[in-house]
């Protein structure tokens, strides 16, 4: 198998030694495991057959783009599979195909967030998702595959319903579905070739309405405030659809998305030390607003504080470069830490990096400063013009006599205010790796909380408190989806308290993960298990994702006499465990 796929794109392509293959088989926040190979195709047809490959000599295939997640879902976890596994990387395949005038996408494989604004940018268009994700170069179609959030109000998960993907029926035949609605021909070679080439034109794409190319409810449900069921979570079946929510259990080639209007916008830094304050600002502009809120973000004071010290390097990154340099920085980190891991040394970029940003001034806003001295509780808040005066006027008469306040941005501060909530975001594993030595390891949860919930401040048990460094609140603020990091003490089981906080959020009748899907930390819940096992029903694709099983068929059959068990698999049935 591996000199077939060497023939099919090339031997410096496929990539088997450790040191090569590491950046791939090893997530960015969580997960790693062994593969047998790496294969970098550079054309959708490269891709289709490497995937014809692995699967007829019964190996397992995970798809991965970015690899930028952060539960460890586009990464083998461990290394207790009963199969080879064959990790496809997308990133050479890179492609946005603007349609309809601009109104819609088609976006390849490898194609970035970032990649995906610029292309839109001059056009007056966006994305689903802007700054945030694309801050790491995640790309489009991990979005969709890991019904992605994002902090936009009034768009909701990455979603669509017109896809190009491969499975692997129940026979074990690898088959292509083109559920694009754009005609390119009826076999695998010539529909992929026609869709890398941009071979079609405006007769060939189906505008009929049949399918969707994003959640068009989103909008009205998130309006819903005393809605005692959460506005998004990863495992609502009604945003299951084939490539969406897939979390790599079929392999996409192409996905087709609704762009959006790019709109003149204001921002407001409100600060309270009442979360109250802060609730009755949700809820009254979700209603009352000509228009919804562009996006609301939250960020705790604690959180703050890590982001502004330990996501220094990525917001000033981003600052002075763009985010279209982030991607080369993280891989180029991450070669540099696996050389020196094979001498014995952890986190050695981790702890350059901190101290050079140490002595560098303050990269924040003096009035964002000012405001985290006085307040534990920070809300971003970004409107439409058309809304600017009503959230003024609004802001006014809430914050007269209350000891909170806000004021509104000028365009810089703005920028730099969303800027450093995204740093936050990845603060805590650069506190986790500088610390080891008194830091076990991240419990990181994305939560959503049911929309008509009023105590959205987490209060937790002493005796879990206590085994806490730091507790990291950030979120999504008007969606009610919240990112809780927990850095726990040397000594303290992180999976057992993972599973104590479940238990928790259970009890307040949240949804979890609400928009980083599964992986390999959270478990499926019915819905989504049962999405997977729909999609891929042999578990050729990415099998064990949110903790359903790694075996063949899904552990229920494993002997050679099964219908539809490929020869190539080769199992010994008295050897089997499942």
């Amino acid at each position: 198998m591996l000199a077939r796929l060497r023939e099919v794109v090339g031997a410096t392509h496929v990539l088997t030694q450790d040191a090569d293959t590491r950046r791939f088989r090893k997530g960015h926040r969580t997960g790693e495991g062994g593969v047998l190979a790496v294969v970098r195709p550079g054309t959708l047809l490269e891709q289709w057959q490497a995937m014809q490959a692995a699967v007829e000599a019964g190996c397992i295939v995970i798809m991965q783009a970015a690899n930028t997640g952060l539960t460890g879902g586009s990464t083998p976890d461990g290394n207790d599979y009963d199969r080879d596994i064959v990790l496809i990387s997308t990133l050479r395949l890179q492609g946005v195909q603007v349609i309809n005038d601009g109104a819609q996408v088609v976006c390849l494989p490898g194609a970035t967030l970032d990649r995906l604004e610029q292309t839109l940018a001059p056009l007056g268009r966006e994305p689903h998702s802007v700054i945030g994700s694309s801050c790491i170069g995640a790309s489009v179609l991990g979005g969709v595959c890991n019904n992605s959030g994002g902090a936009l109000v009034r768009r909701g998960p990455a979603y669509t319903e017109m896809a190009l993907y491969a499975a692997v029926d129940d026979s074990g035949t690898l088959r292509l579905v083109n559920h694009l609605g754009i005609a390119l021909g009826d076999s695998p070679e010539e529909i992929l070739t026609r869709l890398q080439a941009g071979q079609y034109g405006p007769a060939d794409v189906d505008n009929s309405g049949e399918r969707a190319a994003s959640d068009p409810r989103y909008g009205e449900h998130v309006r819903d405030v005393d809605a005692a069921t959460p506005a998004r979570f990863n495992a609502d079946p009604s945003r299951l659809f084939e490539a969406s929510g897939s979390a790599g259990k079929v392999g996409v080639f192409a996905v087709r998305l609704d762009t959006f209007p790019r709109e003149a916008s204001d921002v407001f830094y409100i600060g309270s030390n009442d979360p109250d304050d802060l609730t009755a600002v949700r809820r009254h502009l979700l209603t009352s607003l000509p228009s919804l809120p562009i996006a609301g973000e939250y960020i705790h004071r604690v959180a703050f504080d890590i982001g502004a010290r330990y996501g220094k390097d990525t917001f000033l990154l981003i600052d002075k470069l763009g985010t279209a340099k982030v991607p080369a920085a993280f891989a180029l980190k991450s070669r540099i830490d696996g050389f020196f891991e094979k001498l014995g040394l952890r986190n050695v970029t981790d702890h350059v990096i901190q101290a050079v940003m140490a002595l560098l001034p303050s990269h924040l806003p003096p009035r964002m400063r000012d405001y985290r001295n006085r307040y534990a509780h920070h809300l971003l808040l970004r409107v439409a013009k058309d809304s600017t005066d009503a959230t003024r006027a609004f802001l006014d008469a809430h914050f007269q006599g209350r000891e909170g306040g806000y004021f509104h941005c000028e365009p810089d501060e703005g920028r730099k205010a969303f800027l450093h909530r995204f740093a936050v975001a990845g603060a805590a594993i650069r506190y986790r790796d500088t610390h080891r030595g008194s830091v076990e390891d991240i419990v990181a949860l994305d939560i959503a909380l049911r929309r008509n919930d009023r105590e959205w401040v987490e209060t937790l048990p002493r005796d879990m408190d206590e085994v806490m460094v730091h507790k990291l609140y950030y979120g999504h603020f008007f969606c009610h989806v919240f990112h809780q990091d927990y850095i726990v003490k040397k000594g303290v089981d992180p999976l057992a308290m993972e599973h104590r906080m479940w238990t928790l959020l259970d009890a307040r009748q949240a949804e979890y993960p609400a928009e980083h899907n599964v992986g390999h930390l959270y478990e499926a819940k019915p819905a989504l298990s049962s999405h997977y096992r729909k999609l891929d029903p042999c578990n050729v694709f990415n099998p064990g994702i949110g903790h359903t099983s790694k075996l063949f068929g899904w552990g229920a059959c494993c002997d050679q006499g099964k219908p539809g068990f490929p020869a190539a698999y080769g199992y010994d049935a008295s050897q089997d465990a499942g």
